[in-house]
């Protein structure tokens, strides 16, 4: 069984005048004697077993800050003001807060309680949502490193005809889940991560030059083609602001 990619059976499809049900498998049978298709990648079960899992990752994550959201804005007309802090210190924090204010910390309380039973279970699925390597799958499909990039939607899009030849944002195709886990990566790497490291470098300069969001998006490609690199080869990451030795050494 082959599978096709949906794109280009859509354009066919489109070429008719009428759409019939008779019309659409005519149509298949002509791409399929012509060889006009992209065959597309079918994943193993154990792939497909892993995308529920990230869903829920993802939707509990936003249940979670919500609900801390919410505790924010109900603290915030009392002058109360959590302000930034660590996910571990913010029910001390909002405890220490609500001190001697009774009627206020009894409608408080059981929202904590909820958020914290929701960060437990949170945290379990944090341990094994890997996006990256469910939605890759086989890394043998890519012939090329610098295709996974694409196939996340991470290249730009391009329009030449004649003399015009335009260059515009991102394609935005592929999995949404993947990529915005890949632009949160770059980020945290130029936000959060103290540590400097060639590609941290990269992206600082980056965003001193084309701002952090550009910045972001091109790093978030080089997070989806660097990690292909890695697996295909058999290396592993190191830190470090050098050249290849510093950052990718043979795996022991």
């Amino acid at each position: 069984m082959i599978c096709i990619e949906n794109r280009h059976a859509k354009a066919a499809m489109n070429a008719m005048l009428n759409k019939t049900a008779r019309n659409d498998a005519n149509g298949i049978a002509q791409m399929m004697r012509t060889g006009w298709f992209r065959a597309v990648h079918v994943k193993s079960e154990s792939a497909q077993t892993s995308r529920p899992l990230l869903v829920a990752r993802k939707a509990m994550l936003g249940k979670v800050l919500d609900m801390e959201n919410m505790i924010r804005g109900l603290l915030r007309p009392f002058g109360f003001k959590v302000r930034e802090i660590s996910v571990g210190r913010f029910d001390a924090r909002v405890r220490d807060l609500l001190a001697g204010k009774k009627e206020l910390k009894a409608i408080v309380a059981p929202l904590l309680d909820a958020r914290s039973a929701m960060r437990q279970q949170l945290a379990k699925l944090h341990r094994v949502a890997l996006t990256f390597r469910a939605d890759v799958d086989d890394p043998a499909r890519f012939k090329k490193s610098t295709n996974v990039g694409a196939r996340f939607g991470l290249t730009p899009r391009r329009y030449q005809s004649g003399q015009t030849n335009r260059i515009g944002s991102i394609s935005k195709c592929g999995d949404e889940l993947t990529r915005a886990m890949l632009y949160e990566a770059a980020i945290a790497i130029l936000t959060r991560i103290p540590k400097n490291f060639k590609l941290r470098l990269w992206d600082v300069r980056l965003a001193r030059k084309n701002g952090l969001m550009r910045a972001a998006t091109a790093v978030a490609r080089a997070l989806a083609v660097q990690p292909h690199k890695i697996w295909t080869s058999g290396t592993t990451f190191r830190f470090g602001a050098g050249g290849k030795r510093d950052r990718v050494a043979a795996a022991a």
